[in-house]
């Protein structure tokens, strides 16, 4: 039986891709950390607004990079490291071409076995 702590719908794949996310104010550099077909959860030293729509440049290795937008549906406002710098964040895709959720797909399943 899975852990009802664990609510995730979809298998994720952990991962340490380099992700720019674009703001009003700029461009953040940031990671992902894992990925699923529905989303990725993001490594920052910036927070980034809850219910927010921002626009992400995915760049997996040996992949061109991968525009998405998506939604901030969580994050660790208190941080995720030692010094409570980085700020852990879920973002739930709302837009992505269907070659690049292909890809996501894809990668995820021949991981997941």
């Amino acid at each position: 039986m899975s852990d009802p702590a664990d609510r995730r719908k979809h298998y994720r794949m952990d991962v340490k891709w380099p992700v720019t996310i674009i703001m009003s104010s700029g461009t953040v550099e940031c990671e992902a950390t894992n990925i699923s077909a529905q989303g990725v959860s993001i490594s920052c030293d910036e927070p980034l607004h809850l219910n927010e729509i921002y626009t992400l440049h995915i760049r997996p290795p040996d992949y061109d990079a991968i525009e998405v937008s998506g939604k901030v549906v969580w994050s660790d406002m208190y941080g995720i490291d030692g010094e409570n710098k980085t700020v852990g964040i879920g973002v739930c895709i709302v837009e992505i071409s269907d070659k690049d959720h292909g890809y996501f797909k894809d990668i995820i399943s021949t991981t997941a076995g």
